[in-house]
């Protein structure tokens, strides 16, 4: 594994998975210990190579020999590529960069419902795409619909086994529900709440995923244990929600309706 040097990446510092990646490329010598900048206090050397606008939605990375800049999946192919060349045919592949390319522009503009930052302390937020964030919303919807459906086949005698149908209409009650509470509330933020709504749904899903496979493991059945866990879980939610309401300056009735429309629900099963 060889060493990329005179690079420069520039990244998101208020992005966690951001500070991840690129620490890690330091850490293993991918990059050299000079080898990224934050966005936010970016060197004016390296200011002026880069487009500042491109820059927050796609990761730059800077040859500071040459001044040659690279955006998004393009950059991180030039780093892997020089790290492990036997992946570089890959790379230069045109089906799989476009499909990488998607993939990276539906986490990148998205990171920021994901995991939220401050916006008012933030420089580096993408821009607001439309349509990634719709893809986003469906993705989440079908894949928490999905974990969903397999749960409740555990709660049986506590409520009644679920279908994908029914879990699929309930999760998108709660999309359109709570759109029309944002759209008294703070109707510019819509699409902003039902990302960062959502992320807290799948990541919720993913803890019903963990348990269940917990459960498994250590040969639990009891409906009532599994009843329990998942009150748990929507308890971690609602403090999860509370906390991104916060944060995003929406009013705390966003909250209290995510709760309304869960109680109503469940009286409607019961």
């Amino acid at each position: 594994m060889k060493t990329l040097s005179h690079h420069v990446l520039i990244f998101d510092n208020n992005c966690p998975l951001c500070k991840a990646y690129t620490g890690a490329f330091i850490k293993t010598g991918i990059l050299d210990r000079q080898g990224r900048e934050a966005y936010n206090s970016v060197t004016p050397q390296t200011c002026g190579l880069l487009d500042m606008n491109r820059a927050r939605n796609e990761i730059a990375l800077v040859n500071t020999k040459t001044g040659q800049v690279l955006y998004g999946i393009d950059s991180l192919f030039r780093i892997l590529a020089h790290a492990f060349p036997v992946f570089a045919p890959l790379f230069r592949l045109s089906p799989f960069r476009w499909l990488m390319k998607k993939l990276y522009s539906f986490i990148s503009y998205n990171r920021k419902v994901i995991i939220p930052s401050d916006t008012t302390h933030d420089g580096c937020v993408p821009d607001f795409n439309m349509r990634y964030r719709r893809t986003y919303i469906l993705f989440t919807w079908l894949a928490t619909s999905a974990i969903l459906t397999t749960y409740s086949q555990l709660l049986a005698g506590v409520l009644p086994p679920s279908r994908f149908f029914r879990e699929f209409l309930v999760c998108g009650g709660q999309i359109v529900f709570q759109s029309c509470v944002l759209y008294f509330i703070d109707r510019k933020k819509i699409m902003t709440y039902l990302g960062n709504m959502m992320t807290i749904s799948f990541a919720g899903g993913l803890l019903l995923l963990l348990i269940m496979g917990i459960g498994r493991l250590c040969g639990l059945h009891d409906p009532l244990a599994y009843s329990a866990l998942f009150l748990l879980t929507a308890g971690l939610m609602f403090i999860e929600h509370w906390r991104r309401m916060r944060l995003l300056g929406i009013h705390w009735s966003a909250s209290a309706s995510w709760v309304l429309y869960r109680v109503i629900l469940l009286t409607v099963i019961l």
